[in-house]
């Protein structure tokens, strides 16, 4: 599938927050690495449009990812990349790709224009529970690190009931969160 429709909910956690989550809940003790490499035009045209743009590097495997605003969350359009394309796209031959260039010119942001800003690189655990996905993060981007708890669900209903009866069953307050993308820039800024 090329687009998909995400539905989830975020929380920023403190770390005994996270810890008191992961032993609480049915996460594998082992996480999985994933990196993802961030692009931008310098007029931070995505931005200006509510999207991101990705390249996620997962298990040998990658994938380019556009995020975009949706009435019922994010519409995320993928292309795989093979690595020697992720590699190009890393080091600025950025090549078209079908599916997420397309939703790009409906937005009126070149390919031509996006530059590498860098990467955030996250240790994953995923649990399936109560209908929903519970996500573990724990993330690490300009020498700084955090903490997130996610859920993903298939409807808006369901996946705010368990992420609230979550949050406060563990007397976990709800934190303002932007996304991981937004955090990255945020932090360059600083």
């Amino acid at each position: 599938m090329t687009q998909e429709i995400e539905i989830e909910y975020k929380n920023l956690l403190l770390k005994k927050e996270f810890e008191q989550l992961l032993n609480s809940l049915p996460f594998p003790e082992q996480g999985k690495k994933q990196i993802n490499h961030y692009f931008e035009t310098d007029d931070l045209s995505l931005k200006a449009n509510g999207c991101a743009l990705r390249i996620r590097e997962k298990g040998g495997k990658y994938q380019l990812t556009l995020k975009e605003p949706h009435p019922d969350g994010l519409l995320e359009t993928h292309d795989s990349l093979t690595e020697q394309e992720a590699r190009n796209w890393l080091e600025g031959n950025i090549i078209t790709k079908e599916h997420t260039s397309k939703q790009m010119q409906k937005k009126g942001v070149s390919i031509d224009n996006l530059k590498y800003f860098g990467s955030l690189t996250t240790l994953r655990r995923e649990a399936a529970y109560e209908g929903v996905l519970l996500v573990l993060d724990h993330s690490h981007y300009h020498n700084q690190e955090d903490f997130e708890f996610e859920l993903e669900a298939p409807s808006k209903e369901t996946g705010s009931n368990v992420f609230n009866q979550i949050l406060k069953d563990h007397q976990i307050i709800k934190r303002e969160t932007p996304n991981k993308i937004e955090r990255f820039f945020y932090s360059m800024e600083k």
